[in-house]
Protein backbone atom coordinates (compact mmCIF):
# COMPACT_ATOMS: atom_id res chain seq x y z
CA UNK A 1 0.00 0.00 0.00
CA UNK A 2 1.30 3.44 -0.94
CA UNK A 3 1.42 6.04 1.86
CA UNK A 4 2.24 9.73 2.02
CA UNK A 5 3.60 11.73 4.94
CA UNK A 6 3.33 15.53 5.08
CA UNK A 7 4.70 17.97 7.66
CA UNK A 8 3.58 21.62 7.58
CA UNK A 9 6.12 24.44 7.67
CA UNK A 10 3.45 27.05 8.53
CA UNK A 11 1.93 28.06 11.89
CA UNK A 12 -0.89 30.24 10.54
CA UNK A 13 -3.95 28.01 11.04
CA UNK A 14 -5.85 28.83 7.87
CA UNK A 15 -3.10 27.41 5.66
CA UNK A 16 -2.96 24.25 7.73
CA UNK A 17 -6.71 23.61 7.71
CA UNK A 18 -6.88 24.46 3.99
CA UNK A 19 -4.32 21.77 3.20
CA UNK A 20 -6.18 19.26 5.34
CA UNK A 21 -9.44 19.88 3.50
CA UNK A 22 -7.65 19.74 0.15
CA UNK A 23 -6.26 16.32 1.05
CA UNK A 24 -9.69 15.02 2.04
CA UNK A 25 -11.05 16.07 -1.33
CA UNK A 26 -8.16 15.10 -3.62
CA UNK A 27 -5.76 12.59 -1.97
CA UNK A 28 -5.68 9.12 -3.53
CA UNK A 29 -3.62 7.33 -0.91
CA UNK A 30 -3.47 6.95 2.86
CA UNK A 31 -2.02 10.15 4.29
CA UNK A 32 -0.62 11.23 7.66
CA UNK A 33 -0.33 15.01 7.89
CA UNK A 34 1.31 16.81 10.85
CA UNK A 35 0.87 20.52 11.57
CA UNK A 36 1.13 23.15 14.31
CA UNK A 37 -0.83 26.36 14.83
CA UNK A 38 0.26 29.55 16.61
CA UNK A 39 -2.05 30.74 19.45
CA UNK A 40 -5.28 29.38 17.96
CA UNK A 41 -8.63 28.28 19.34
CA UNK A 42 -10.27 25.74 17.05
CA UNK A 43 -14.03 25.28 17.34
CA UNK A 44 -16.30 22.62 15.86
CA UNK A 45 -18.43 23.22 12.80
CA UNK A 46 -21.54 23.77 14.89
CA UNK A 47 -20.25 25.82 17.81
CA UNK A 48 -20.98 29.38 18.89
CA UNK A 49 -17.57 31.11 19.12
CA UNK A 50 -18.81 33.58 21.73
CA UNK A 51 -19.98 30.79 24.07
CA UNK A 52 -16.84 28.67 23.69
CA UNK A 53 -14.07 31.27 23.38
CA UNK A 54 -12.95 34.46 25.08
CA UNK A 55 -12.82 36.06 21.64
CA UNK A 56 -11.86 39.51 22.89
CA UNK A 57 -8.82 38.24 24.81
CA UNK A 58 -7.74 35.94 21.98
CA UNK A 59 -7.83 38.69 19.37
CA UNK A 60 -6.16 41.23 21.69
CA UNK A 61 -3.25 38.81 22.09
CA UNK A 62 -2.87 38.40 18.34
CA UNK A 63 -4.40 34.93 18.31
CA UNK A 64 -6.59 33.19 15.75
CA UNK A 65 -10.10 31.76 15.82
CA UNK A 66 -10.50 28.83 13.43
CA UNK A 67 -13.67 26.85 12.68
CA UNK A 68 -13.16 23.34 11.34
CA UNK A 69 -15.58 21.23 9.29
CA UNK A 70 -15.93 18.44 11.84
CA UNK A 71 -17.97 18.20 15.02
CA UNK A 72 -16.76 18.03 18.61
CA UNK A 73 -15.69 20.72 21.04
CA UNK A 74 -13.27 23.62 21.22
CA UNK A 75 -9.53 23.02 21.62
CA UNK A 76 -6.53 25.30 22.04
CA UNK A 77 -3.47 25.06 19.78
CA UNK A 78 -0.08 26.69 20.23
CA UNK A 79 3.49 25.81 19.33
CA UNK A 80 3.46 23.16 22.07
CA UNK A 81 0.59 21.30 20.43
CA UNK A 82 1.16 18.94 17.49
CA UNK A 83 -1.87 18.23 15.31
CA UNK A 84 -2.34 15.17 13.13
CA UNK A 85 -4.69 14.34 10.27
CA UNK A 86 -5.31 10.89 8.86
CA UNK A 87 -6.87 11.05 5.39
CA UNK A 88 -7.89 7.55 4.36
CA UNK A 89 -9.80 6.18 1.35
CA UNK A 90 -13.30 5.24 2.45
CA UNK A 91 -12.91 1.53 1.66
CA UNK A 92 -10.11 1.04 4.20
CA UNK A 93 -10.88 3.72 6.79
CA UNK A 94 -10.83 2.33 10.36
CA UNK A 95 -10.60 4.57 13.42
CA UNK A 96 -8.95 1.92 15.57
CA UNK A 97 -5.98 1.82 13.18
CA UNK A 98 -5.46 5.57 13.36
CA UNK A 99 -5.76 5.57 17.15
CA UNK A 100 -3.23 2.73 17.19
CA UNK A 101 -0.67 4.90 15.36
CA UNK A 102 -0.93 7.67 17.98
CA UNK A 103 -0.89 5.26 20.93
CA UNK A 104 2.08 3.32 19.56
CA UNK A 105 4.11 6.51 19.01
CA UNK A 106 3.38 7.86 22.50
CA UNK A 107 3.91 4.41 23.99
CA UNK A 108 7.42 4.30 22.51
CA UNK A 109 8.32 6.94 25.12
CA UNK A 110 7.32 4.60 27.93
CA UNK A 111 3.82 5.99 28.56
CA UNK A 112 0.58 4.01 28.84
CA UNK A 113 -2.43 5.38 26.97
CA UNK A 114 -6.12 4.51 26.77
CA UNK A 115 -9.08 5.54 24.64
CA UNK A 116 -11.89 7.33 26.48
CA UNK A 117 -15.45 8.23 25.58
CA UNK A 118 -16.22 9.44 22.10
CA UNK A 119 -12.96 11.01 21.03
CA UNK A 120 -10.25 11.36 23.70
CA UNK A 121 -6.94 9.61 24.33
CA UNK A 122 -5.75 9.59 27.93
CA UNK A 123 -2.32 8.96 29.39
CA UNK A 124 -1.60 7.36 32.75
CA UNK A 125 0.13 9.97 34.93
CA UNK A 126 0.53 7.75 37.98
CA UNK A 127 4.06 8.11 39.33
CA UNK A 128 4.74 11.30 37.38
CA UNK A 129 4.82 14.47 39.45
CA UNK A 130 1.48 15.09 41.20
CA UNK A 131 -1.08 14.10 38.59
CA UNK A 132 -2.72 11.29 40.58
CA UNK A 133 -4.55 13.66 42.94
CA UNK A 134 -7.92 12.37 44.09
CA UNK A 135 -7.13 8.87 42.86
CA UNK A 136 -7.54 9.95 39.20
CA UNK A 137 -4.34 9.24 37.32
CA UNK A 138 -5.61 9.43 33.72
CA UNK A 139 -5.39 12.77 31.94
CA UNK A 140 -6.32 13.78 28.39
CA UNK A 141 -3.52 14.63 25.96
CA UNK A 142 -5.40 14.13 22.70
CA UNK A 143 -8.85 15.16 21.47
CA UNK A 144 -10.10 13.74 18.16
CA UNK A 145 -12.82 14.46 15.61
CA UNK A 146 -14.02 12.77 12.44
CA UNK A 147 -15.79 13.51 9.16
CA UNK A 148 -16.71 11.79 5.92
CA UNK A 149 -15.64 13.08 2.53
CA UNK A 150 -16.49 12.25 -1.05
CA UNK A 151 -13.65 9.75 -1.58
CA UNK A 152 -11.77 9.93 1.73
CA UNK A 153 -12.68 10.00 5.42
CA UNK A 154 -10.87 12.17 7.94
CA UNK A 155 -9.66 11.51 11.46
CA UNK A 156 -7.83 14.43 13.00
CA UNK A 157 -6.76 15.39 16.48
CA UNK A 158 -4.27 16.97 18.83
CA UNK A 159 -1.23 15.83 20.77
CA UNK A 160 -0.57 18.14 23.71
CA UNK A 161 3.19 18.20 24.24
CA UNK A 162 4.16 21.48 25.87
CA UNK A 163 1.12 23.72 25.57
CA UNK A 164 0.66 26.91 27.58
CA UNK A 165 -1.92 25.93 30.21
CA UNK A 166 -2.42 29.53 31.29
CA UNK A 167 -3.41 30.50 27.76
CA UNK A 168 -5.64 27.45 27.46
CA UNK A 169 -7.55 28.48 30.58
CA UNK A 170 -7.61 32.14 29.46
CA UNK A 171 -9.09 31.58 26.01
CA UNK A 172 -11.47 28.64 26.48
CA UNK A 173 -14.84 29.07 28.21
CA UNK A 174 -15.88 25.60 29.39
CA UNK A 175 -19.50 25.13 30.35
CA UNK A 176 -20.10 24.36 34.05
CA UNK A 177 -22.27 21.35 33.16
CA UNK A 178 -19.38 19.76 31.25
CA UNK A 179 -16.95 20.33 34.12
CA UNK A 180 -19.41 18.86 36.63
CA UNK A 181 -19.94 15.83 34.40
CA UNK A 182 -16.22 15.07 34.49
CA UNK A 183 -15.94 15.77 38.22
CA UNK A 184 -13.21 18.39 37.90
CA UNK A 185 -12.90 22.07 38.71
CA UNK A 186 -11.32 23.46 35.56
CA UNK A 187 -10.09 22.77 32.04
CA UNK A 188 -6.53 22.70 33.35
CA UNK A 189 -7.19 19.72 35.65
CA UNK A 190 -8.43 17.51 32.79
CA UNK A 191 -5.39 17.70 30.50
CA UNK A 192 -1.66 17.11 30.67
CA UNK A 193 1.43 18.02 28.65
CA UNK A 194 3.29 14.88 27.59
CA UNK A 195 6.62 16.67 28.07
CA UNK A 196 5.84 16.93 31.78
CA UNK A 197 5.71 13.15 31.93
CA UNK A 198 8.73 12.59 29.68
CA UNK A 199 10.88 15.63 28.76
CA UNK A 200 12.26 13.75 25.75
CA UNK A 201 8.92 14.25 23.99
CA UNK A 202 8.94 17.23 21.63
CA UNK A 203 7.19 17.92 18.34
CA UNK A 204 10.46 17.15 16.57
CA UNK A 205 11.14 13.93 18.47
CA UNK A 206 7.65 12.46 18.18
CA UNK A 207 7.20 13.18 14.46
CA UNK A 208 9.53 10.39 13.24
CA UNK A 209 7.94 7.97 15.70
CA UNK A 210 4.52 8.82 14.31
CA UNK A 211 5.95 8.21 10.85
CA UNK A 212 7.33 4.82 11.88
CA UNK A 213 4.11 3.81 13.65
CA UNK A 214 2.14 4.88 10.57
CA UNK A 215 4.24 2.72 8.25
CA UNK A 216 4.11 -0.21 10.66
CA UNK A 217 0.32 -0.03 10.93
CA UNK A 218 -0.44 0.31 7.20
CA UNK A 219 2.66 -1.16 5.52
CA UNK A 220 4.02 -0.27 2.09
CA UNK A 221 6.15 2.55 0.74
CA UNK A 222 5.81 6.00 2.34
CA UNK A 223 6.62 9.15 0.36
CA UNK A 224 7.19 12.52 2.06
CA UNK A 225 5.47 15.37 0.16
CA UNK A 226 6.72 18.97 0.46
CA UNK A 227 4.22 21.29 2.12
CA UNK A 228 5.35 24.27 0.03
CA UNK A 229 4.37 22.42 -3.14
CA UNK A 230 0.85 21.74 -1.84
CA UNK A 231 0.01 25.30 -0.71
CA UNK A 232 0.93 26.66 -4.15
CA UNK A 233 -2.14 24.95 -5.65
CA UNK A 234 -5.15 27.10 -6.55
CA UNK A 235 -7.59 24.84 -4.72
CA UNK A 236 -5.64 25.28 -1.46
CA UNK A 237 -5.54 29.06 -1.83
CA UNK A 238 -9.33 29.14 -2.31
CA UNK A 239 -9.82 27.07 0.83
CA UNK A 240 -7.49 29.40 2.73
CA UNK A 241 -9.72 32.37 1.84
CA UNK A 242 -12.81 30.51 3.04
CA UNK A 243 -11.39 29.50 6.43
CA UNK A 244 -9.90 32.96 7.06
CA UNK A 245 -13.19 34.75 6.34
CA UNK A 246 -15.30 36.28 9.11
CA UNK A 247 -18.39 34.74 7.54
CA UNK A 248 -17.06 31.23 8.10
CA UNK A 249 -15.57 31.90 11.55
CA UNK A 250 -18.43 33.86 13.13
CA UNK A 251 -21.45 33.24 10.91
CA UNK A 252 -24.62 34.84 12.24
CA UNK A 253 -23.80 34.36 15.91
CA UNK A 254 -23.38 38.09 16.43
CA UNK A 255 -27.13 38.78 16.13
CA UNK A 256 -30.19 36.75 17.12
CA UNK A 257 -33.51 37.32 18.90
CA UNK A 258 -33.84 34.28 21.19
CA UNK A 259 -31.47 31.78 22.77
CA UNK A 260 -31.88 28.31 24.32
CA UNK A 261 -29.23 26.03 25.89
CA UNK A 262 -29.24 22.51 27.37
CA UNK A 263 -27.00 19.54 28.11
CA UNK A 264 -28.08 16.05 27.00
CA UNK A 265 -26.44 12.62 27.17
CA UNK A 266 -25.22 12.99 23.59
CA UNK A 267 -23.70 16.46 24.17
CA UNK A 268 -24.48 20.12 24.78
CA UNK A 269 -26.58 22.28 22.48
CA UNK A 270 -27.25 25.98 22.10
CA UNK A 271 -29.86 27.51 19.80
CA UNK A 272 -29.83 31.07 18.51
CA UNK A 273 -33.19 31.82 16.88
CA UNK A 274 -34.28 34.69 14.69
CA UNK A 275 -38.07 34.89 15.00
CA UNK A 276 -40.59 36.82 12.89
CA UNK A 277 -43.06 37.49 15.69
CA UNK A 278 -45.67 39.04 13.37
CA UNK A 279 -45.96 35.77 11.43
CA UNK A 280 -45.10 33.39 14.28
CA UNK A 281 -42.29 31.67 12.38
CA UNK A 282 -38.59 31.00 12.88
CA UNK A 283 -36.70 32.56 9.97
CA UNK A 284 -33.13 31.62 10.93
CA UNK A 285 -31.51 29.07 13.26
CA UNK A 286 -27.94 28.67 14.43
CA UNK A 287 -27.28 25.42 16.30
CA UNK A 288 -24.13 25.20 18.40
CA UNK A 289 -23.14 21.78 19.72
CA UNK A 290 -20.18 19.55 20.46
CA UNK A 291 -22.21 16.59 19.15
CA UNK A 292 -20.50 14.43 16.55
CA UNK A 293 -23.73 13.66 14.66
CA UNK A 294 -23.58 16.55 12.19
CA UNK A 295 -26.40 15.11 10.06
CA UNK A 296 -28.86 15.26 12.97
CA UNK A 297 -27.95 18.88 13.65
CA UNK A 298 -28.49 19.78 9.99
CA UNK A 299 -31.86 17.99 9.99
CA UNK A 300 -32.93 19.83 13.15
CA UNK A 301 -31.96 23.16 11.60
CA UNK A 302 -34.04 22.40 8.49
CA UNK A 303 -37.06 21.39 10.57
CA UNK A 304 -36.90 24.57 12.63
CA UNK A 305 -36.26 27.06 9.84
CA UNK A 306 -39.47 28.52 8.46
CA UNK A 307 -41.48 26.32 10.83
CA UNK A 308 -44.32 27.68 12.89
CA UNK A 309 -43.31 28.31 16.48
CA UNK A 310 -46.70 26.89 17.51
CA UNK A 311 -46.46 23.47 15.83
CA UNK A 312 -43.72 20.95 16.48
CA UNK A 313 -42.39 18.91 13.52
CA UNK A 314 -42.52 15.11 13.80
CA UNK A 315 -39.33 13.03 13.92
CA UNK A 316 -38.08 9.72 15.33
CA UNK A 317 -34.54 10.93 16.08
CA UNK A 318 -33.76 11.30 19.79
CA UNK A 319 -31.15 13.99 19.10
CA UNK A 320 -33.53 16.03 16.94
CA UNK A 321 -36.39 15.61 19.42
CA UNK A 322 -34.18 16.89 22.24
CA UNK A 323 -33.31 19.96 20.17
CA UNK A 324 -36.93 20.58 19.22
CA UNK A 325 -37.95 20.32 22.88
CA UNK A 326 -36.04 23.56 23.53
CA UNK A 327 -38.41 25.43 21.21
CA UNK A 328 -41.79 23.70 21.53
Amino acid sequence: MDLQFIVSNQTEPYWNIAVENYLVEYAHTVTLYLWRNRRTVVIGQNQNPYSEVNVEALEADGGYLMRRKTGGGAVYHDDGNLNFSFVVPKAIYAQHRQFSVIQRAVGSFGLHTELSGRNDILVDCNGFMDYAEGGRSMRKFSGNAFSKGRINDLHHGTILIKGNMDDLARYLKPKPTKLQKHGVASVRSRVVNLAELNPEITADSIAPRLHDAFVKEYGGECVEVAFSEIIARDEVRALYEQFASDEWKYGRWRTFTAQRTAQFDWGGVELALTVDESRGIITDVQIASDALDLAALDDARLLLTDASTQQRPQTESAVINDILSLVY
